[in-house]
């Protein structure tokens, strides 16, 4: 039992303060590293929770018009900007790729901020959360954007956290490489560097009341003044955007309820026989877009209570220290999500929102789909689904073998990029080459078998399979 070896919570301390790292991510640290020696598995049982049933939804709810404008004066953005995505083959800011019209993620995110300001002729407050691995990329990239204003001024950086060693429970040591000793401490870290970077303190004064964050990998969250206005109205210090799960999101965190309070339970969180829970979305219908709405006085009060942090369930993800080298010591990450604050937030609330706000980039298949004419770039720089109404996106399987890194997905689309705006499913095994005359409806399964690059013909695929 990890509870029967000794604190060595001194040593996690002694070792984050010799690298900067701030009170109140030591504070946070504490806390999961506590949670991890009780024997908190962070798991989330089936019995102990019940479904949500019925939620607000933004095109029902009445919103004011009036006060929009001086709404936004007293709101601040940030996007979470720390993913390398490393899992698609980059090696660079994830938001640093180009995803449409020969523009990157943080091309659009910037065009959306600045957007907003000329509109509504006010400095509307934005912040990036960077990642000690995406801080200088992303700052030298929007040099391009003077108008933005002074580097230094929109950016928060996220803190770091030291692995776990699995057997001793003790800062593990990596002397081939000592930056591997660390690891992100997931999204929940927002919380403890808005009150150490002294931003929170500082937009309190200046008269903020709002905070709306997402993902940068998420270009249908912009700043929506409708839902500012519901929250606003609302009086709720906490309101997360919710959309309705499909079989596509089976895999993805859902909203639940313990007791009057609402959580989200993560895939990590679920125990392996629960999974069939889980992944039933007539049941647990809701998820996180990770969209969340905050007032900053709120978020304060909660951070004095609890000593500097947010007190977020553990994540606890198990690895080795060194990712590539599956012979090199286990270790724990310990993690937190933004979105479980939704749990520690009295009378928080959620809001059910069109699938247009959530159009995320995790695997090459999405890219595709983002990429395609199934997405257009509105006037406001947001990239939304094209004319699919309340149907979900293209459901795209695409072969992991010949398309799981971006440079294997590129070198498919040099002849162009096919047209999915009328496709519900596509499913591709093996290498193929496609070009920009080919038109996908309905269902449609693409197989070649031979393991060379071949040529799909120019022409309309409806709901049919095809070999090469």
């Amino acid at each position: 039992m990890l509870a029967d070896k000794p604190d060595f919570f001194g040593e996690f301390e002694a070792k984050m303060r010799a690298a900067g790292v701030r009170e109140a991510a030591i504070r946070a640290f504490q806390h999961s590293y506590q949670s991890l020696r009780a024997g908190d598995t962070g798991l989330i049982p089936e019995e102990s929770i019940r479904a949500v049933d019925a939620l607000p939804h933004l095109d029902e709810v009445e919103t004011s018009t009036q006060i929009q404008t001086e709404l936004l004066s007293q709101a601040v953005v940030i996007k979470l900007n720390g993913g390398l995505g490393t899992s698609m083959g980059l090696e660079r800011a994830k938001s640093l790729l180009k995803v449409k019209n020969d523009l990157s993620f943080l091309d659009f995110i910037v065009q959306q901020v600045l957007h907003a300001r000329d509109q509504h002729r006010l400095p509307l407050a934005f912040v990036l959360m960077n990642s000690y691995s995406t801080s200088q990329d992303t700052l030298e990239f929007l040099r391009k954007y003077p108008e933005l204003g002074q580097l230094n001024q929109v950016e928060l950086l996220q803190s770091q956290a030291p692995k776990v060693e699995a057997q001793s429970i003790r800062p593990v040591t990596w002397p081939p490489n000592p930056q591997l000793e660390w690891c992100p401490p997931g999204h929940g870290d927002i919380y403890p560097s808005l009150l150490g970077s002294g931003l929170l303190d500082q937009w309190l004064r200046e008269g903020r009341k709002y905070l709306f964050v997402s993902n940068s990998d998420n270009l249908g969250a912009s700043l929506n003044l409708r839902v500012l206005s519901y929250f606003a109205a609302s009086g709720k210090p906490f309101v997360m955007e919710v959309a309705e799960r499909t079989a596509s999101d089976s895999k993805g965190g859902h909203l639940a309820r313990r007791g009057e309070r609402f959580l989200l339970r993560e895939s990590a969180q679920c125990p392996k026989a629960d999974q069939p829970f889980f992944q039933d979305v007539r049941k647990h219908r809701f998820f996180n877009t990770n969209n969340l709405w905050i007032r900053l006085d709120s978020l304060k009060q909660l951070l004095e209570k609890h000593g500097g942090f947010v007190p977020l369930p553990l994540i606890k993800n198990e690895k080795t220290v060194d990712p590539r080298d599956p012979n090199s010591p286990p270790v724990f990450q310990l993690e937190t999500a933004m979105g479980a604050a939704i749990q520690c937030f009295e009378n928080a609330g959620a809001l059910i929102v069109p699938r247009s706000r959530f159009a995320p980039v995790k695997t090459t298949a999405d890219l595709l789909a983002l990429r395609s004419d199934a997405y257009e770039v509105t006037e406001d720089w947001r990239v939304v689904l094209s004319g699919r109404n309340s149907q979900p996106p293209p459901a795209i399987d695409l072969d992991p073998n010949h398309y799981k890194l971006v440079d294997q997905l590129d070198e498919k689309l040099v002849e162009g990029i096919p047209s999915l705006k009328h496709c519900q499913e596509l499913s591709v095994r093996g290498p193929v080459l496609f070009n920009s005359g080919n038109v996908f409806r309905g269902k449609v399964l693409i197989v070649n078998s031979s393991g060379t690059l071949r040529s799909l013909p120019a022409g309309e695929y409806a709901d049919c399979s095809r070999q090469l």
